[in-house]
C-alpha cells in the first residue's frame, strides 16, 4: 500500500468538493480548481474526507496512487489557504514594481521587462527587490515563479540575478584567484 496514498485528505470548512467520475472540482475562498485524473484511480468523498484508492496492485496503479492523493490534497489546500513563492532580486539597479496587475522589472537590460499576470495569480512587491507570487494552484505558482526567475538566473561569480527566498548559490572564484 502506498504510504502517502492511504492517508485521507481532510476537507476544511468552507471548501466544496465535487467528484464527477475522474474529474475533481474544488471550490473555496481562494478560488476554484478543476483537474482530470487517470480513470483507473477511485476517488470517493465521504463526510469531510476524500479517499483515493487503487483498483489493484499493478505497477501503474501503484505509481498513480500517491500522486493522485497529493494532487487532490494540494487542490484542497490551495483553495483554502493558497500557495506563495517569494523571489529576491540581487544586483545593482535590479528592482521590480507593479504596473496595474502586471509586473515591471529592471534587470540590467536596456529596457524594462514587463511580465503579464496570468489568471488566478497575484503579484505583490513588498520592497523593490522582493516579489511574492501567490495563487490557489501550487503548480501554477511554481511555474510562474520559475518563468520570472528565468529572466535572470543567479550567476555563480557575483551572485546577481533573481533567486528564490532561501536559495543558496554556489559561488565560484574568478580568474584572478587562479594560481600560477
Amino acid at each position: 500500500m502506498s504510504r502517502i496514498g492511504k492517508h485521507p485528505v481532510t476537507v476544511p470548512a468552507g471548501v466544496e468538493v465535487a467528484i464527477n467520475g475522474s474529474t475533481v472540482t474544488v471550490k473555496g475562498p481562494k478560488g476554484e480548481l478543476t483537474r482530470e485524473f487517470d480513470p483507473i484511480m477511485i476517488i470517493k468523498h465521504e463526510g469531510d474526507q476524500i479517499i483515493v484508492e487503487r483498483p489493484d496492485d499493478s505497477r501503474k496503479a501503484k505509481s498513480l496512487h500517491g500522486l493522485t492523493r497529493t494532487l487532490v490534497h494540494n487542490m484542497v489546500e490551495g483553495v483554502a489557504n493558497g500557495f506563495s513563492k517569494k523571489l529576491q532580486l540581487v544586483g545593482v539597479g535590479y528592482r521590480a514594481a507593479l504596473k496595474g496587475k502586471d509586473l515591471e522589472m529592471q534587470l540590467g537590460y536596456s529596457h524594462p521587462v514587463l511580465f503579464s499576470c496570468p489568471d488566478n495569480i497575484t503579484f505583490e512587491v513588498p520592497t523593490q527587490t522582493e516579489i511574492v507570487v501567490s495563487g490557489p494552484s501550487k503548480e501554477q505558482v511554481g511555474q510562474v515563479a520559475a518563468n520570472i526567475r528565468a529572466w535572470r538566473k543567479p550567476e555563480p561569480y557575483k551572485g546577481k540575478g533573481i533567486r528564490y527566498e532561501g536559495e543558496r548559490i554556489r559561488r565560484k572564484l574568478g580568474k584572478a584567484a587562479k594560481g600560477d
